[in-house]
């Protein structure tokens, strides 16, 4: 009989193998099972993912995951192995790919005992170790809860959570880490809207800090993951009042740090366009909502004291009334992805200093 793993103590070493003949059928008599050896290479069984990127679902077999995650520039495709032989031993496999940043992410899709979970786990770190891998990190879906102590014991580190799944993360080489740190900021949204009548559209909100204060404010909200910010304000504007409008430009933006739990803030100010002028007001979080006339809207106290609702309103009013541009987004491609963006500049004086744009992509 080969002799038991260094990376595994003696005293676990035979329930595992145990658990692991058990879970194939076998008899504790058995020889364990041997792969079969194949004259062509093997084939490619994941493609890339970078931080929490998911793919589409796929068939399990031998207690590994064969199916193809979605595409990224960051990492690329590796070939898998079914199983690991460790002292003449095998063990089970984590399903893993290499990114382009000498680093390697483990997904894990189906369930797992926690003590193979750790064996394995321990047996892979040591290997990239020996072979000059950098970051390592393990995407937990919500439903494999049970694996995170066993990641937290070989030295992981909680990176970043969403609904469905934890991301961790490790530092092979013995110096300090450089991977990139958790989403820093939230992205939010203000809109300036006022009708030909000179009345801007304002809400009172129904919970918050201002809730029964009896304060006016301009519509507000935050961009959903994945939406652009002309795109958010435009919606957000909607929700809240009913009112459908048309995106023009942002005006400015303000940044601010210690938010919403510790995360800094951005705060885009944008002028929309009105294209219907009856309100129905948003039942859950709007208490009400009118086009008032700018002035009475200014000389609230509370417009006075508060100086990003004081700038907002005069930006707003310099655009409508003077030449102040703002920021208008044009849809450009990156040259690592067919991806599309938005670009956002002061396109007025940009055609005043060099010509007109040459933009062959439609803006958003």
């Amino acid at each position: 009989m080969a002799a038991p793993s260094l990376s595994t103590p003696l005293t676990t070493r035979a329930p595992l193998l145990r658990l692991l003949r058990r879970r194939r059928g076998l008899a504790l008599s058995a020889a364990p099972p041997r792969l079969p050896v194949c004259s062509a290479p093997p084939r490619h069984r994941r493609s890339a993912l970078f931080l929490g990127l998911g793919g589409a679902g796929g068939r399990h077999r031998s207690g590994l995951v064969s199916r193809t995650m979605s595409a990224s520039i960051y990492s690329t495709k590796v070939d898998a192995e079914s199983a690991m032989t460790t002292n003449g031993r095998d063990m089970e496999l984590l399903p893993f790919v290499n990114d382009k940043h000498e680093g390697v992410i483990i997904e894990m899709t189906t369930p797992m005992d926690p003590q193979v979970f750790s064996a394995s786990l321990k047996s892979l770190l040591s290997k990239w170790r020996e072979q000059g891998k950098r970051g390592v990190w393990i995407k937990l879906p919500i439903s494999l809860a049970n694996l995170i102590q066993s990641a937290v014991e070989e030295g992981f580190w909680y990176h970043h959570a969403e609904e469905t799944y934890l991301m961790l993360a490790y530092w092979l080489p013995n110096t300090p880490h450089t991977l990139p740190v958790n989403a820093t900021h939230r992205v939010g949204v203000g809109a300036f809207v006022m009708n030909d009548k000179r009345e801007v559209l304002v809400v009172q909100e129904k919970s918050g800090v201002l809730k029964g204060s009896g304060i006016w404010k301009f519509p507000t909200g935050v961009v959903e993951p994945g939406e652009d910010i002309n795109i958010g304000v435009v919606r957000e504007v909607k929700e809240e009042t009913g009112v459908d409008a048309e995106f023009v430009e942002v005006l400015a933006f303000r940044q601010s740090h210690k938010a919403y739990f510790e995360k800094s803030d951005l705060f885009f100010v944008c002028i929309l366009r009105p294209h219907s002028f009856d309100i129905t007001k948003q039942e859950s979080e709007i208490e009400d909502a009118q086009w008032m006339p700018v002035e009475e809207f200014a000389a609230q106290p509370f417009v006075q004291k508060h100086e990003l609702v004081k700038y907002i309103l005069e930006v707003g009013l310099a655009k409508t009334d003077k030449e102040y541009a703002g920021f208008s987004p044009i849809s450009i491609k990156s040259a690592f992805s067919e991806k599309q963006s938005l670009f956002y500049m002061n396109r007025r004086d940009l055609e005043k200093a060099s010509g007109p744009i040459i933009n062959t992509q439609k803006d958003s």
